[in-house]
């Protein structure tokens, strides 16, 4: 498939800039594969989709801090900085972007916070917008980490204009996030309260976690118009005994496993095995997914409405068949659904 396939309308004012009020009382779009129906509900009603012994899978990656400001040396010029991950915790080396990067070159300090005991030297150029930082710091790892992320905002996605505020460090979280390493919310997760969760479990339905830890490639601008030429940032990811237990033996039982959020799509079809059932990973992955694709895991899905072009969308897409997502969407912008990560829901049966 083509690029240009994946483009759409969508007016502006269907970007979400703040969530709702409650996690679990967005709107809930319901797709069925099989019959080509599409429904409308409130996204708690979703546990009325599932039935006793079927698995719900979660990606409990937890968002740090990682979007700040910092003074550049003798111009005093501002920088923004957004650290993508840890690359050497001894020496204190980060893999970060910046803007205006034309601003920044190796050897520039960069200075953080009020006051001058968080510096940053540059020493190396990785892209047009990367560069490899070396913190200077006076004290062990977890007093510069806590110094770190103490002067770091919530990564907030760029379609969201405005900066991020103290609320948005809640918000931008899933309730059962615990381990660190994202700068990208899975969104699909975000919906879920503790009384939703609560009343699945009641139910019988069966929660599973993996780690997939999401980044800034996300929404990486595709550049080509042919989309096997096109490749995905490596994200780290891990998949461990007790999720491939529970999702094996739902499989062999015939119920229905629910992948929540594109990362864990993404993660499951990595960890694949050739008979349709899972194994344990723990590696990185890169994994592309667009029309036409054969998943063999998971047959429901949740996701958030995503904006045109973006690799999430085509992962959709793959999943739900291009023709009825195409007008799902098309309904979604008709109805005035919420689109991005603080948006609306949608819910695919395969």
């Amino acid at each position: 498939m083509k690029l240009s396939q994946f483009n759409f309308r969508l007016p502006e004012e269907l970007i979400a800039q703040y969530p709702t009020e409650n996690r679990d009382e967005c709107r809930l779009m319901v797709i069925d594969r099989k019959s080509g129906s599409i429904s409308h509900h409130i996204f708690k009603e979703i546990i009325n989709f599932f039935d006793d012994g079927d698995v719900m899978v979660f990606n409990d990656t937890k968002v740090f801090p990682a979007r700040l400001y910092g003074t550049k040396e003798k111009t005093g010029a501002c920088i923004e900085v957004f650290l993508l991950r840890e690359l050497n915790p001894e020496n204190r080396f980060w893999d970060v972007l910046v803007e205006p990067a034309r601003k920044i070159r190796i050897g520039n300090k960069l200075y953080f916070g009020d006051s001058e005991n968080l510096v940053a030297e540059v020493i190396d150029n990785t892209t047009s917008r990367g560069r490899t930082l070396r913190f200077l710091f006076d004290g062990d790892h977890d007093e510069f980490k806590a110094a770190l992320y103490a002067l770091g905002n919530t990564p907030l996605p760029d379609y969201i204009k405005r900066k991020a505020e103290p609320e948005d460090e809640a918000n931008y979280q899933c309730i059962f996030a615990s381990n660190e390493g994202a700068v990208m919310a899975p969104a699909a997760g975000l919906h879920f309260s503790r009384e939703l969760l609560t009343r699945l479990e009641i139910k019988g339905i069966q929660k599973g976690y993996l780690t997939l830890h999401s980044g800034r490639g996300n929404f990486r601008e595709i550049d080509v118009e042919d989309l096997t030429k096109h490749r995905m940032d490596s994200e780290e990811m891990e998949v461990n005994q007790t999720l491939v237990d529970m999702v094996n033996a739902a499989k062999d039982r015939n119920s229905r496993v629910c992948a929540v959020g594109t990362s864990v799509l993404r993660a499951l079809a990595t960890a694949v095995c050739m008979n349709g059932h899972l194994m344990t990973f723990s590696g990185w992955t890169n994994k592309f997914i667009f029309p036409p694709y054969e998943f063999t895991v998971a047959d429901a899905m949740v996701s958030n409405f995503h904006t045109p072009y973006s690799t999430m969308l085509m992962m959709v897409s793959a999943f739900g068949g291009y023709d009825l997502v195409k007008k799902a969407y098309d309904e979604a912008v008709k109805e005035k659904y919420r689109f991005g990560c603080y948006g609306d829901a949608m819910l695919i049966l395969r």
